[in-house]
């Protein structure tokens, strides 16, 4: 049954548990293991329960890479070396620790494994008790090894990956005939500075011994995670501060004090705001408030003051071949190359207007559900990446001072009129197609 819980950001993520309360784990075992045969099998009776939508998105792309579902596929562990250096530079080895206090403790007592992967499914971490730590390593469910859906077909872990979401499954759900004994509940973990994807969180076990309370333990694992990286980057914000506090106190001058992510530490003589695009040296920023900047890099950051007085931000947004944002404050210009994804994002947030659009909105107008909010929060998080504090949150709505407008009619714009995504069809289909 799916659950709802609120993510760091405020908003929701619903969570689909892959048995619903009060079910007989053995019976429902059972009936997977005849619906994989079915299905998976091809064996002409009806099976007993239909695939939940995940599991079937998941057995159509498996089955599509040819997998052998009778055997245990090709695991290739990494070598020490490398899995130490995957390590290393993994930033949940900061709070791994503390995932191995919450989780760990439960494990131990509860046939439990904890695992923790990188964005590539490589699996970095293990906790558990030394029984289901030699099950595991019998299915090649150990340290080094990847766990994508190319690998190892359908599991909690791979299929996260794929959907780019909380995935739990049950038993026969897993491809692989050798992981039916066991369920899985992974959930993916982001950089809550850049929503960049860092990898995931996973609980494990035998099947039989699955309780309706692991996704909310790993839910809560998950969320520990990512306050804690949002701790740790505050207090290096606050490190910055004080390291550029002389330079701070003797200028006069509207300027940004920002970290290596265009996140904002100090701000001066201009309205606050939480992010600006990341900083290069030598390239041109647009900064709503300050004009077009030049950043200035610093030991642990980058300050940024204004090259013109601040004027009003004035975007167009050019449709016409590969979509391209052009900012303009007074006599100064910048372009910028965009995604496919993020002129639709900048598209439909201008059709808005100021009320703009919640996160389950924008989910539905790019995806045609309010199931895909976390990846709708990742491509806000790029977009501002790449241009900067142009958009605001909650609501998604483009910045106080910012102005866009197109270069082409709706009607007579190509990328408008070919779009599958359906947002842009229902702006395609107004009246004089215009927002």
């Amino acid at each position: 049954m799916p659950a709802v819980t609120p993510d760091l950001g405020g908003e929701v993520v619903r969570v689909h548990g892959a048995v619903r309360p009060g079910t007989s784990l053995p019976d429902y075992a059972r009936e997977l293991v005849r619906t994989h045969h079915a299905v998976i099998g091809g064996e002409r009776a009806a099976p007993p329960v239909r695939p939940r939508a995940v599991v079937a998105r998941s057995w159509s792309r498996v089955m599509r890479l040819g997998l052998d579902p009778d055997d245990k596929n090709i695991r290739d562990p990494l070598n020490a070396d490398e899995l130490a250096r995957r390590r290393h530079g993994s930033p949940l080895r900061e709070v791994i620790d503390e995932l191995g206090q919450l989780i760990g403790s439960v494990a131990d007592a509860s046939h439990m494994l904890l695992v923790v992967t990188d964005a590539d499914g490589v699996i970095l971490w293990r906790h558990g008790s030394s029984a289901v730590r030699r099950r595991a390593d019998d299915l090649g469910f150990c340290e080094g090894t990847t766990w994508t859906e190319a690998r190892v077909g359908t599991n909690a872990i791979g299929t996260a990956l794929a959907e780019a979401a909380p995935v739990e499954l049950f038993s026969a759900e897993h491809f692989e005939q050798a992981q039916h004994p066991w369920y899985c509940s992974a959930f993916p973990v982001h950089d809550p500075r850049t929503a960049e994807l860092l990898g995931i969180i996973d609980v494990s076990g035998p099947a039989l011994t699955l309780h309706p309370a692991v996704g909310a333990l790993v839910n809560t694992g998950t969320r520990l995670a990512e306050s804690r990286l949002w701790q740790r980057h505050q207090r290096r914000l606050e490190r910055l501060r004080q390291s550029a506090a002389p330079l701070l106190a003797t200028s006069s001058e509207p300027l940004l004090l920002v970290d290596d992510h265009g996140w904002v530490a100090h701000s001066s003589g201009v309205a606050a705001t939480e992010r600006i695009a990341v900083p290069a040296e030598g390239r041109a920023l647009a900064v709503p408030g300050l004009g077009v900047c030049v950043p200035e890099r610093l030991p642990d950051g980058w300050l940024v003051r204004p090259s013109t007085r601040a004027r009003p931000m004035m975007l167009d947004l050019d449709l016409a071949d590969a979509p391209v944002l052009q900012v303009r404050s007074g006599d100064a210009r910048w372009r910028c190359a965009l995604t496919t994804r993020h002129a639709e994002i900048l598209l439909l947030l201008h059709a808005a207007g100021p009320d703009g659009l919640s996160a389950q909105a924008l989910s539905r107008a790019l995806y045609g559900d309010a199931e895909h909010v976390v990846t709708v929060r990742a491509e806000v998080s790029r977009l501002r990446r790449s241009l900067g504090a142009f958009v605001e949150s909650q609501p998604y709505r483009l910045a106080r001072g910012v102005r866009m407008g197109l270069r082409q009619e709706l009607s007579a714009c190509r990328f408008v009129q070919e779009s599958t995504t359906p947002g842009i069809r229902a702006l395609a289909a107004r009246p004089g197609a215009e927002p």
